[in-house]
């Protein structure tokens, strides 16, 4: 039996060998290179292979939706309102949705027609099957991103349609935007039961320059206005002969008397928006209930916050074991289960304390929430907020928030806790708060028309009001009830 060599191999054959091992390097570079101009330039490659038509009807579809993307993200960076706007409308989701859908649709027809115009039948049988593995990989490829796309959209069009559903009040009132944000308990299935901290902050619509006006939940006497369902049951403000009455119990009790608010969809939250109304003598525009176990899925999905912590916070409390501690130090990045226990730690604490906490985590996001923060962690931002927000923001009325956000970054943002020794908790003095909130609120205003002055010959209005009510304020702490810029006060 005989060995077959290479000597044996005719000339004509050992030629002909190359030019086939040549044509198949010629006829893979060209699929490539094809399948490579079709991801870079839809229709490139057809106009490459002579169909001119096809080609260049898919470049112009290409070039304008990149033109529209272009458009989109200088619009989303120059005019945040403007883009907010143009999302928040429910047509607008459905419209990128089958755009997306109509354009990856052609994407991939194009893949499949530049792997036909590289003329399969010429290739070498193991290149073409590498060729059918690349291409279906990218395929799947862009299949995935269109449904990531696609999920995006759809979480961004629930959260518009489910918690920005509207009822607010939309007119600005005295020149400012009042928001009352409430941070309910946390508590399995008891989103807001009894909030665990009511603020309202007051944002002046031109500048965005913004107070906090704190209240604490175990006050009493909180008073009805006369156009609430609830001034009929308590006409001398929310007390109980037992003492049980506080303000943080308005909201389940008017939860279990829906009656009382016919077709509200939150009663507990109304209520506790006109009880605050009645105490402050601020006529409120919108609230904001945040559960404040999901608010550390919602610090998460912005990357967590870099905050200054002022002392050493016990990670637990109450009925919670301490299982660690938040040590002091200065621009300390905290992830959302450490910021959660700095702003609700009791342990080691009180009220007014944990409200002061408090504020500093909103100051943190108020910083955290840039444009590019807010756009490059939508999805993750929207899902969270779904299931930690609820409020009666319209989605008309995004627009306005987000100008009213970024406007206040740009300045101190103000403080007043009505916590010991500034009042009783359980005998307020409704005057002396309306009074302190109205003077607070005249001082950041002139703030914004006056030239600067040195911040030593500024007094505090709701100082020198206690003063004048004879409140004693010599034994105020450091981090005072008030304050004119809640940064320095945060600061380590």
């Amino acid at each position: 039996m005989s060995t077959r060599t290479t000597e044996d191999v005719s000339p004509v054959t050992a030629r002909s060998q190359i030019v086939q091992q040549r044509s198949d390097r010629v006829g893979l570079r060209r699929a490539l290179t094809y399948i490579g101009m079709t991801l870079i330039l839809p229709g490139s490659a057809q106009i490459a292979a002579g169909d001119k038509r096809i080609g260049r009807s898919a470049l112009r579809l290409w070039a304008g939706l990149w033109a529209v993307l272009i458009i989109t993200a200088i619009l989303a960076v120059v005019w945040p309102s403007g883009a907010v706007d143009l999302f928040a409308l429910p047509a607008i989701p459905w419209l990128i949705q089958g755009a997306l859908m109509l354009a990856s649709m052609i994407w991939i027809l194009l893949l499949v027609d530049a792997w036909r115009i590289s003329r399969p039948p010429d290739l070498a049988p193991r290149h073409r099957i590498g060729l059918v593995l690349v291409i279906s990989a990218v395929i799947f490829a862009l299949g995935t991103a269109l449904m990531s796309a696609l999920s995006v959209l759809s979480v961004q069009r629930d959260v518009v349609q489910t918690v920005f559903a509207g009822g607010g009040d939309q007119v600005a009132k005295a020149g400012r935007y009042n928001v009352l944000l409430l941070g309910g308990d946390g508590g399995r299935n008891r989103v807001g039961l009894r909030p665990d901290s009511m603020t309202v902050a007051s944002v002046d619509a031109e500048t965005g320059r913004t107070v906090l006006i704190g209240l604490p939940r175990n006050m009493e006497h909180a008073p009805f206005p006369s156009w609430s369902p609830l001034h009929e049951v308590f006409p001398d403000g929310y007390y109980c002969d037992d003492r049980s009455c506080m303000l943080n119990g308005v909201y389940s009790y008017a939860m279990d008397h829906r009656n009382l608010y016919p077709g509200v969809p939150n009663p507990g939250a109304e209520a506790t928006k006109e009880a605050i109304e009645g105490a402050t003598g601020l006529r409120i525009n919108y609230w904001v209930l945040v559960d404040l176990k999901g608010f550390e899925s919602l610090i998460d999905a912005v990357g967590g916050i870099t905050m200054d912590v002022y002392r050493r916070v016990p990670i637990g409390g109450g009925s919670t074991p301490v299982s660690g501690y938040l040590e002091a130090g200065s621009d300390r990045h905290l992830d959302g289960r450490q910021a959660l226990w700095f702003a609700r730690s009791r342990a080691d604490s009180s009220d007014y304390d944990r409200m002061v906490r408090q504020k500093c985590v909103m100051n943190a996001m108020l910083n955290r929430l840039d444009p590019l923060t807010v756009l490059t962690n939508f999805n993750k931002i929207a899902t969270a907020g779904k299931q930690t927000v609820a409020t009666n923001i319209p989605a008309s009325d995004l627009s306005t928030m987000v100008d009213l956000a970024l406007a206040a970054r740009k300045s101190p943002v103000s403080s007043v806790a009505f916590v010991p020794p500034l009042i009783d908790p359980g005998h307020p003095d409704l005057g002396f708060i309306r009074d302190t909130v109205a003077k607070k609120i005249s001082a950041t205003e002139a703030a914004d028309t006056r030239a600067k002055q040195p911040s030593s010959t500024l007094v505090p209005a709701a100082r020198t009001s206690a003063r004048s009510e004879g409140l004693p304020t010599s034994s105020a702490p450091t981090r005072g009830p008030e304050t004119d810029d809640l940064t320095r006060i945060c600061a380590a």
